[in-house]
């Protein structure tokens, strides 16, 4: 339960993270275009709630969750879009009140699990720690959208450690994503924490390896800075082909980001 709990307490920091990236936006500032194209802040948070609604409902009423997701597994983008059109019709303060509420939600019915039960999910059904792991990858990736729309730098935590170990154990989700059979091999994944830590998941005598900031490893599997622009190394030609492809999410992979498209980024604190 402890690591249980960890994780969740990271995804309710993360959640108030970015309900103070936009808390004090006027109503115009809400309708700023990101660098996802059509998506603007209100489209951010309100597809943000929509998916802690979908996991506080997963987690506290599988019955009712059977009933959102049987829409989803049909058309998950049309359900997206529907759940948009659903939350970013909210003023600003109600659907920043609704983001903030359906994340401690989920974060409240995903600690209520019992040990070694799992939670139903779109796929698969996953243990709650998985849950709230994707959903830091979530908040993450779609947070990095905020902040890059307004022109901030988050500091990158300790809290990036439960994405890094996400992506390791979805590592295959980019090869699927577009028909292509994942390797057999497991990879070696090093990364350096924000405070210089070495986390480091994977077999150590791995073929293939990947090294670099986790900063720089969470932007790459969320698909919110391309490769060019990150300091990561790849050991082996199987690791290399990774980093076009990595994502740390199911279904298409969108369209990433272009190289240099943030150099101005790196500069602002």
């Amino acid at each position: 339960m402890t690591a249980t709990n960890d994780v969740l307490k990271a995804l309710a920091l993360d959640i108030e993270e970015t309900a103070r990236l936009v808390e004090g936006l006027d109503e115009q500032a809400w309708h700023t275009a990101t660098p996802a194209t059509g998506w603007s802040i209100a489209d951010q948070i309100a597809h943000l709630t929509f998916i802690f609604h979908l996991a506080g409902t997963a987690a506290s009423d599988p019955d009712g969750f059977a009933e959102l997701a049987a829409g989803a597994a049909g058309d998950f983008d049309g359900a997206v879009n529907a759940a948009l059109k659903q939350f970013n019709g909210f003023p600003p303060a109600q659907l920043l009140a609704r983001f903030r509420a359906l994340g401690q939600n989920s974060v409240d019915a995903l600690a209520a699990v019992p040990e070694g039960q799992v939670v139903p999910w779109l796929v698969n059904p996953l243990p709650a720690a998985v849950l709230a792991s994707a959903g830091i990858m979530e908040i993450f990736g779609h947070g990095q959208d905020i902040a890059d729309a307004l022109g901030v730098r988050r500091e990158p935590t300790e809290r990036l450690r439960h994405l890094v170990f996400f992506a390791f154990l979805t590592r295959d989700f980019g090869y699927l994503s577009r028909g292509l059979t994942p390797p057999t091999e497991h990879f070696r994944i090093e990364v350096t924490a924000p405070d210089g830590e070495l986390w480091a998941y994977g077999p150590e005598d791995a073929t293939d390896k990947i090294t670099g900031p986790a900063e720089d490893f969470c932007l790459l599997v969320t698909r919110r800075r391309h490769r060019d622009d990150l300091a990561l190394v790849a050991t082996g030609a199987e690791a290399d082909r990774w980093l076009d492809i990595a994502q740390a999410y199911r279904g298409p992979a969108g369209e990433g980001r272009t190289p240099g498209q943030f150099a101005h980024a790196h500069c602002e604190h």
